[in-house]
């Protein structure tokens, strides 16, 4: 019988597809295909297989070519209604070829295969090998079988056995011998992200520093504005310097979602993740899309920072397509060809300046009125009213950056210090409640029962409410943000100082 079954699979958010990749040789005019619903880089799989078998000797003898033979070749990738893309079945395919021509002979039950074959039979690393490794162990798999260079990756699901593979030579010795391979067992590197400034450098800007580890704190979205040079980016790229550890589960998460994107460099993500798109940057590069959907800067963006400088200067529609995941934490991505649902989970840092020019009231500004307010109704309502804290970043004396100014010290270890404690109060309240973690993730619901208010700070807060026209919305954000600052002042309720500072900020005034 000239048939064979292996397992591969197919990578994607939040979890891989297992794909049976299954040959069926028969006499007949010669032919060779590939069927399943395969995408451009799969179909081309015939040639990098055919080369590859071609190219590959084991004990003197090369294996023959499907493409040398004399019989009509079907390689079937089930199920078939999902779409395949890339190069990650170019491996299962090859094994599926050699069982069924009776060149190799191995059991392929609870074993998976993943990689790209260059035409002399070596193996290319692929995307989202971390994505595969989590499905093959759920779907019962001992064994994967991955490019030497998506080992590191691969081995950080614990449970299943990682094997590296550097060429098609060296797999078949392996199955046919079980000798050859031994698992990947080395601790994967651990990368940091840098993003190279803390609160330590930043002279002056006492305020902005406050509110900065408010947001942190609570993982609040914030919008930094004020004239050109007075240190918003700093700020911002500070924060990452103030967020905690990733914990283990959310390490992977970021990790599969960076490694199916091919941005992963490095081993296991453990810091929270900063993206800085600049603001020229197109509609599926942050939102995500494309005709076949891929993740976009907001899902990069996951369990970290999403960093927008010139936010009015992005296109409109960028602007507007963050409400669904700033409100939901999730962006879903719907095309023709098909369809998908990315985390999206982060916190949003908005750097702006008052009027295009930045100097808006003073005398350099040169800016006319309704070219100021055109600039101002980028940012819509919805926007502006999921944005936790509004802050002014004003300019500073000269004085303060003379060299001869002190310079802060400590400020970032002890802010970090107290954002460490109020995150551990957090993880107390929400011990039964899984789906939180943070005040900002607190739904309307939860309010009720998890931030407590005095009765002043009740009868403060409604007072302002209707003197400030604040939606339920802005009602309900206004709460998660003053208890944030009474986790901060490790106060059990939240009393009137709490929520008149948190309703400061939630005041806008460009």
């Amino acid at each position: 019988m000239h048939f064979a079954r292996v397992f591969g699979a197919q990578p994607a958010l939040p979890k891989a597809h297992v794909i049976t990749v299954e040959t069926d040789m028969t006499k007949g005019l010669h032919s060779f295909s590939i069927v399943g619903l395969p995408d451009k880089s799969v179909a081309e799989a015939r040639d990098r297989v055919a080369s590859a078998i071609k190219n590959t000797e084991v004990n003197g003898e090369h294996f023959s070519s499907p493409k040398s033979t004399n019989k009509k070749i079907v390689i079937s990738l089930a199920p078939a209604e999902l779409k395949k893309e890339g190069a990650v079945f170019d491996v299962p395919a090859a094994l599926s070829y050699l069982l069924a021509s009776h060149q190799v002979n191995f059991k392929p039950e609870k074993k998976l295969f993943a990689g790209e074959l260059a035409l002399d039979g070596t193996l290319a690393p692929i995307r989202g090998a971390l994505s595969i490794a989590r499905t093959a162990k759920e779907k019962g798999f001992s064994e994967l079988y991955v490019p030497s260079e998506n080992a590191p990756e691969a081995s950080l699901v614990s449970g299943i056995a990682v094997f590296p593979v550097s060429d098609l030579h060296e797999l078949v010795l392996h199955l046919t011998d079980d000798t050859h391979i031994a698992p990947y067992k080395q601790i994967a590197r651990r990368r940091t992200d840098d993003t190279g400034s803390t609160l330590d450098d930043i002279r002056g800007q006492e305020n902005a520093k406050r509110a900065l580890e408010i947001a942190v704190a609570g993982r609040h979205n914030i919008a930094l504005y004020g004239p050109p040079g007075t240190g918003k980016t700093m700020l911002a790229r500070a924060a990452v310097a103030l967020l905690p550890d990733l914990t283990e589960d959310e390490s992977i998460e970021v990790t599969m979602i960076h490694s199916l994107a091919g941005a992963l460099e490095g081993g296991v993500i453990t810091r929270p993740p900063f993206r800085s798109p600049h603001h020229t940057a197109s509609y599926a590069s942050i939102i995500g899309g494309g005709s076949i959907p891929r993740p976009g800067e907001v899902t990069l963006a996951h369990r970290g920072v999403l960093f927008v400088d010139e936010f009015p200067e992005f296109h409109r529609d960028v602007i507007n397509a963050l409400r669904e995941p700033l409100e939901d934490r999730i962006v879903s991505v719907a095309r023709a060809k098909s369809s998908a649902v990315y985390p999206a989970n982060f916190m949003l840092i908005a750097a702006l300046n008052p009027c295009p020019c930045g100097f808006w009231g003073g005398e350099r500004c040169q800016c006319m009125p309704h070219i100021v307010e055109k600039y101002r109704r980028k940012i819509s309502g919805p926007i502006a009213d999921r944005i936790d804290l509004w802050v002014t970043v004003p300019e500073i004396p000269p004085e303060s950056l003379s060299s001869k100014a002190q310079r802060a010290s400590g400020e970032t270890k002890a802010a970090r210090e107290r954002i460490e404690k109020a995150r551990k109060t957090q993880e107390k309240r929400f011990a039964k409640a899984r789906s939180l973690r943070t005040n900002a993730d607190m739904r309307a619901k939860d309010i009720e029962t998890l931030a407590k208010l005095s009765d002043e700070a009740e009868t403060a807060l409604i007072e302002a409410a209707r003197r400030l026209k604040l939606s339920p919305r802005g009602y309900h954000r206004t709460i998660k943000l003053a208890r944030t600052i009474a986790d901060l002042g490790h106060a059990e309720a939240i009393e009137t100082p709490h929520m008149l500072e948190a309703l400061q900020y939630r005041a806008r005034e460009m």
